[in-house]
């Protein structure tokens, strides 16, 4: 969890749009593949990141991404080939893409160093979380740049705004105009529009129920707080986050909260190490949390923490989560 901690990520909350506050574009769109956008007027296309300014000539051709979300992104746009490396995985990727991942070199199993950043020869690295981009490991965006690597963080580290779901389609958005298929990111953003209001119009007539996010901790709970692509799962569900005044994507609350706030549902994010019948295990067999009602009617969720941060399978996860809070009314 080390790459997620508050000290590493910063709030994600929505970005509208318009894209503006940390993440905005001043081209016009492009159309076609990245051969197509070297040779149209789409670039030079300039956009700002996370408060990093850059201008693309062309797309990017040699590309390394960290996180597994990022990589997903890469894989939905059909930009496999533009991969020269990837690293970090918290689970499998889905299976629709697992061949076309299985052709892309592992570099390291988690970060990688600045030289295994090098020896892949990029021209681009595209980060997933904060950490990602470490200064104190060699990896800063500055230092990146200087080497001529150009970079790009997903905008839930950085973003500002009060809509999680417009971060998201801002993020598709901007990665399929800076490789030149922006054809490709516009029918993305289309369907999971779709999908979201499908899954919606399910759940309009139902009372939310009360939740809490178990990522991992004994002495503190580490959980989803209220900005972020999390929050938003939730509140897409038919849920409500009893920590969603957190003023972070995640953070820590005590035990003695969780017990006051009364979840009736406990969603576990999915990932690492400890399995999800380990977590339930703590929770069920510890004596403090015994009158909390989710625990007393053994209501569980689960979610790959991969689902659960900005990247292609939110729209699926709303209603995989909401499948789960909500059976009856989900259930064709």
């Amino acid at each position: 969890m080390s790459r997620r901690t508050p000290a590493l990520i910063a709030a994600a909350v929505l970005l509208p749009l318009a894209l503006t506050a940390c993440s905005s574009s001043e081209s016009p769109d492009a159309k076609g593949g990245p051969e197509a956008a070297e040779k149209s007027d789409g670039f030079p296309y300039t956009v700002t990141n996370c408060g990093v300014t850059t201008t693309y000539k062309a797309p990017p051709k040699r590309v390394v991404t960290m996180n597994q979300h990022v990589t997903e992104i890469m894989l939905e746009l059909g930009l496999t080939k533009s991969l020269v490396g990837t690293a970090y995985l918290d689970d499998k990727v889905l299976p629709k893409y697992a061949k076309d991942y299985a052709s892309v070199p592992v570099i390291a199993k988690e970060y990688p160093s600045y030289e295994q950043v090098l020896a892949a020869d990029p021209d681009f690295v595209y980060g997933g979380y904060a950490s990602a981009f470490a200064a104190g490991d060699g990896r800063g965006r500055e230092a990146l740049k200087k080497a001529g690597i150009e970079t790009r963080l997903n905008t839930e580290s950085c973003a500002e705004a009060d809509t999680p779901m417009e971060t998201l389609y801002g993020e598709i958005r901007e990665v399929g105009r800076t490789f030149g298929v922006s054809d490709r990111a516009e029918a993305w953003i289309k369907r999971a529009k779709a999908d979201n209001a499908a899954t919606a119009e399910k759940l309009k007539d139902l009372e939310p129920l009360s939740v809490f996010v178990y990522d991992s901790g004994d002495k503190t709970a580490f959980t989803a707080g209220g900005k972020g692509i999390g929050n938003e799962l939730i509140k897409r569900a038919g849920g409500t986050n009893i920590f969603a005044d957190l003023d972070k994507s995640f953070g820590d609350a005590s035990w003695e909260n969780v017990v006051a706030r009364k979840p009736e549902a406990i969603v576990i994010y999915d990932y690492g190490s400890t399995t999800v019948e380990q977590k339930k295990k703590r929770l069920l067999t510890d004596p403090a949390l015994a009158d909390v009602p989710a625990i007393k009617n053994k209501r569980f969720a689960v979610m790959p923490l991969s689902d659960a941060v900005l990247g292609v399978r939110v729209p699926a996860a709303v209603e995989k989560l909401a499948a789960q809070l909500h059976p009856a009314a989900t259930t064709p």
